[in-house]
């Protein structure tokens, strides 16, 4: 069972499936497809988090590939810059948006050298023909999909420009994403990209390295040396995933395996044991009650991860407490007890979007494999011939010295991200991730109450209307009741409507029971479940 965010790489990874390629051979080919069809999303210059349970190989583990900042960067650097924080927590806004547009925004590309790991280890083919795919994606074209024109003309929000710099600002960049009089390409529409297709093919016959220390590394260096950027050749030799134990949590007799920090699944394991001590179907699926419960969880967790959680490089995340039971059982009766958390901002903005894409393979001997990665906040730089977009995580770092998110060099910000696997026994039940900022764990953490309190099937769980409360504003999607939104603020609460039916992250899923495995695609996006038949 393959799903993923485009339909373009749900079919690929199933091709590969169909071809003999084990589950990791499938989600690479697959990811590196959406390099391709997704540019704005995720790039081989991007980052994420890889889950991999492999039973067959004796394997269980998660390849961290988080960007981190360059040897470059100052602690205060941007200090005198800051105009807010954005209310969810994603991230500053700067008076020149010098950490989300542009060459300064850019921390180490870690993907490509993530991929090319995971398959010398544990895949079964090579880099060079999962490659093919993408690569003929670039070179004759793929539709452009409503989702990928959105965000490219989603208009401003609440102080933070619309995205549509990030495609029109830079010529290198403007030359793939619009016609020659300056439009924007629209839905329907055939994109090509040559230069990203040359890119591929040469790392097909040089290899991941190219990337990192040959030809591609110092046009890279020297692009970012001519326009002012941080990222230099040391820092591209440097890129390093890490391979890291799950961080693992109990829920109703389930066991939970997910990502350590600066990964989300600490806000994941700590919202679950908050939300044991409540029988959320006898309280009612997003009942007031019931929204107002889980939201709570999710305000104090969001609170701790703001205070408490960064790269373990850098601060000392107490682990231990915040995914305590004994710590969870005293929230929880704060909760019970009707009182309200805070979650402390900087000067609040608006919300913001999205940058970011998910894949999910599992198969019926148990084997599962669950990626999140991203852009972060999208540069809007492409070097000139090489087609690609490089991620603009330095946004989400905090430009204040003396915070768990502060700039150091060398140092990853805390992601929400967060790929789990949920087990019944030995075995996994459920295999799931999504995009989403701030609100990937509430996306991942309504799907697997979804699925675990309510029973839903995969394509119920991720299809279920979502709320999310990672400020001191519930949100709610357009799908939720209006009475519940008049009851939530008769109990006090500001509430603000999406008016979007889907909203809070887009899941993807994989659910495996006796009667065999179902596979669920977030409707808020353009992505796909595939079933795919064993090899007779």
């Amino acid at each position: 069972m393959v799903s993923a965010a485009q339909p373009e790489a749900a079919e690929a990874a199933a091709d590969i499936l169909r071809a003999g390629g084990n589950v990791v051979d499938a989600a690479i080919g697959a990811a590196l497809v959406q390099t391709v069809v997704d540019p704005q999303m995720c790039g081989i210059a991007g980052m994420g988090c890889m889950h991999l349970y492999l039973p067959s190989q004796g394997v269980h583990t998660t390849i961290d590939f988080h960007g981190r900042s360059p040897a470059a960067v100052r602690p205060d650097m941007w200090a005198d810059r800051i105009v807010r924080e954005a209310e969810d927590g994603w991230g500053f806004i700067l008076k020149n948006r010098e950490n989300e547009l542009g060459y300064q925004a850019v921390t180490t590309p870690m993907t490509l050298r993530a991929f090319d790991l995971a398959l010398r280890r544990y895949g079964t083919m090579s880099l060079a023909a999962l490659l093919e795919p993408a690569i003929a994606y670039a070179e004759e074209g793929y539709q452009i999909r409503p989702h990928m024109a959105h965000f490219w003309t989603r208009p401003p929000i609440a102080g933070r420009d619309g995205n549509r710099a990030i495609v029109t600002h830079f010529p290198a960049t403007r030359a793939i994403y619009c016609h020659p009089d300056g439009r924007l390409r629209e839905v329907g529409e055939v994109l090509r990209n040559p230069d990203m297709a040359r890119t591929l093919r040469r790392i097909a016959s040089h290899g991941a390295e190219d990337f990192y220390t040959g030809q591609i590394a110092r046009a890279i260096a020297d692009d970012m040396a001519a326009h002012g950027g941080l990222i230099g050749l040391d820092d591209l030799a440097a890129c390093e995933p890490e391979h890291t134990e799950p961080l693992w949590g109990t829920y109703r007799g389930h066991r939970i395996a997910t990502n350590n920090p600066p990964g989300g699944g600490i806000q994941l394991i700590e919202m679950l044991n908050i939300l044991e001590h409540f029988d959320l179907r006898v309280i009612g699926h997003n009942t007031p009650e019931y929204i107002r419960v889980v939201s709570e969880a999710m305000k104090i967790a969001t609170a701790d991860k703001d205070a408490k959680v960064g790269d373990p490089r850098f601060v000392d995340v107490p682990v231990a407490e915040l995914t305590s039971k004994q710590y969870a059982g005293a929230m929880a009766a704060r909760i019970a007890r009707g009182e309200k958390t805070p979650v402390p901002r900087f000067n609040p903005g608006g919300t913001e979007s999205r940058h970011t894409t998910q894949i999910c393979v599992a198969d019926a001997a148990g084997n599962a494999f669950t990626m999140t990665h991203t852009l972060g906040q999208p540069s809007g730089v492409v070097t000139d011939g090489l087609g690609f977009m490089y991620n603009g995580a330095m946004a989400v770092f905090d430009p204040r010295p003396g915070h768990a998110g502060s700039l150091a060099p060398g140092k990853a910000r805390f992601t929400a991200i967060s790929p789990t696997i949920v087990f019944r026994g030995e075995r996994p039940f459920l295999v799931l991730g999504a995009p989403g900022a701030t609100y990937i764990t509430m996306g991942n953490l309504q799907a697997m109450l979804n699925a675990i309190d309510f029973g839903m099937d995969a394509q119920q769980a991720v299809s279920a209307p979502r709320f999310a409360a990672v400020s001191d504003t519930i949100e709610i999607s357009n799908r939720i009741e209006r009475a519940s939104e008049r009851a939530l603020v008769a109990m006090g609460y500001a509430v603000r409507r999406s008016p979007y039916g889907y909203a809070f992250a887009w899941v993807n899923a994989i659910r495996l029971t006796d009667a065999g495995l179902d596979g669920g695609a977030d409707p808020a996006a353009d992505g796909m479940a595939i079933a795919v038949e064993p090899a007779m």
